[in-house]
C-alpha cells in the first residue's frame, strides 16, 4: 500500500509489537540541531594512536527494548579499539557520558596509566558539551576533543563498533527489558569483542591481547 500516512510514533509501536527491528542503529540526538563547541577539533579525523591512552573517542546510541529504550555512552581507545569505559541506562542524561568517562579513568589509572596526554573527542552532542562532563575532562586532566556538524566522517571509527554491536547483539532478537539487553551488551563487550573477536587492523588480535603485547614490550625494552 502507497500513499498511507501515519505517525512516527505509531510505527515504532506497531514495530515493537510485531517484533521488527531496525537494520541501522539509532543514534542519539537524530534530528536535533547540534550546539556550539566547548572544545577545538584536535584529532582532524586521525584516528591512530602509537600508544594506549592517546585518543579516546566516545559515543552515545540508541535501541528500543519492550520496557522503552536503552542508551549506551562507550569509550573506545584507538589505540587497541578497547572500549575502555562504557555506561547503560533509560535516560539519557550528561550523568550517563560522566558515568562512561569515570569508568575508563578508574580502569587506565588502576593500571597506572598516565592519563595527562589523552585526547577524548567526541560530537557535539548536548551531554559532552554539559559542564557535568566538561568539568569532569578538566578534574582529570584530559583534553577534550569536538567534530564539525554532519561530518559523519569525525566519527567513523566509533561508528565502526556500534554497528558491530548492532549486528552481534542489538539486531539478534526482539529485546523484551532493558536489563535483559544490558546484560546482553556487557557480556558481549567483555567476553567477546575483548577476548574473542580478532581484528585485522591490530594483527589479528584482540583488544586485550594487542595491549599485552604492547605492554610486555615496553617493559622488555625499559629494562
Amino acid at each position: 500500500m502507497q500513499g498511507l500516512m501515519v505517525a512516527r510514533n505509531t510505527v515504532h509501536s506497531l514495530c515493537r509489537e510485531a517484533g521488527i527491528i531496525a537494520t541501522v542503529h539509532r543514534r542519539r540526538g537524530s534530528g536535533k540541531k547540534a550546539g556550539p563547541p566547548v572544545h577545538d577539533d584536535h584529532v582532524n579525523r586521525v584516528f591512530a594512536a602509537t600508544k594506549p591512552d592517546q585518543v579516546w573517542l566516545t559515543d552515545i546510541t540508541e535501541h528500543w527494548t519492550g520496557t522503552g529504550k536503552l542508551y549506551l555512552c562507550a569509550i573506545k581507545d584507538v589505540f587497541s579499539n578497547r572500549i575502555i569505559g562504557y555506561a547503560i541506562d533509560g535516560r539519557m542524561t550528561s550523568s550517563l557520558a560522566v558515568a562512561a568517562l569515570e569508568q575508563a579513568v578508574a580502569r587506565r589509572a588502576l593500571g597506572g596509566a598516565d592519563l595527562t596526554d589523552v585526547t577524548c573527542h567526541s560530537d557535539r552532542g548536548s551531554q559532552f558539551r554539559s559542564r557535568n562532563f566538561v568539568s569532569t575532562l578538566n578534574r582529570h586532566g584530559i583534553r577534550g576533543s569536538m567534530g564539525r556538524v554532519g561530518a559523519a566522517g569525525d566519527n567513523a571509527a566509533m561508528e565502526s563498533f556500534f554497528s558491530l554491536l548492532q549486528k552481534n547483539v542489538l539486531n539478534k532478537k526482539r529485546w523484551d527489558t532493558r536489563e535483559e539487553l544490558r546484560i546482553a551488551i556487557i557480556t558481549w563487550i567483555e567476553r567477546t569483542y575483548h577476548r574473542r573477536r580478532r581484528q585485522d587492523r591490530l594483527g589479528r588480535m584482540t583488544p586485550i591481547e594487542f595491549e599485552t603485547v604492547y605492554a610486555q614490550q615496553t617493559m622488555a625494552l625499559a629494562a
